[in-house]
């Protein structure tokens, strides 16, 4: 079965490299495919697709069982999950889809939602203390939840929009990203007002 990630990556963190690395592990994955999106339907990504690839090879960079996609990219127009997943479908076979248990939370917004889950099983990784309530929520809305599977990572309270806004004031990057990617965001200086 292979693993698939998707998402903008701006920048990729090290909570995402943990949810990899957690997943290949728990579920025993031939291996991850990580899919940077290239142009999101339901929000502004202002980092350049290439540039948000760029940083995650450069996150992922070393890691054996994971590989790039650059499917999303050369579509040129905005991807949906359900497309993403259908694309992978074909290409890798067995999937599961790897989301974080934030994103899994807004699983009613996505398209086609059930679609995805007949496409792929749904992989979510949770943390020690996520509301279980609001998960549980969510599967009661699925017409066939037990397509949902949870993996505990350790917790890495991080996001893209708080290593937006150090880098944007000049502070360091060095526990919230892997190092070559801290380095390419210093080389290209992402996220400054300048």
């Amino acid at each position: 079965m292979t693993g698939l990630f998707g998402g903008a990556f701006d920048p990729p963190h090290n909570g995402h490299v943990a949810l990899v690395d957690g997943a290949l592990d728990h579920f025993a994955l031939e291996g991850v495919v990580v899919i940077p999106t290239g142009s999101a339907p339901h929000k502004e990504i202002s980092t350049p697709a290439e540039v948000r690839y760029r940083l995650a090879e450069a996150a992922f960079a070393g890691r054996e069982r994971v590989e790039l996609s650059r499917w999303e990219l050369e579509r040129g127009e905005p991807s949906y999950t359900v497309e993403t997943t259908r694309w992978a479908r074909e290409r890798y076979g067995e999937l599961i889809f790897l989301v974080g248990a934030d994103q899994f939370a807004k699983l009613a917004t996505w398209r086609e939602p059930d679609e995805v889950l007949r496409l792929a099983r749904l992989g979510v990784a949770t943390r020690p203390g996520y509301d279980r309530e609001e998960l549980e929520r969510v599967l009661g809305r699925l017409e066939d939840p037990g397509r949902v599977a949870f993996f505990e990572i350790a917790p890495t309270p991080v996001s893209s929009t708080e290593i937006r806004a150090r880098s944007r004031h000049g502070e360091p990057l060095d526990d919230l990203v892997p190092p070559a990617v801290a380095r390419l965001i210093e080389e290209l200086r992402l996220y400054r007002d300048d």
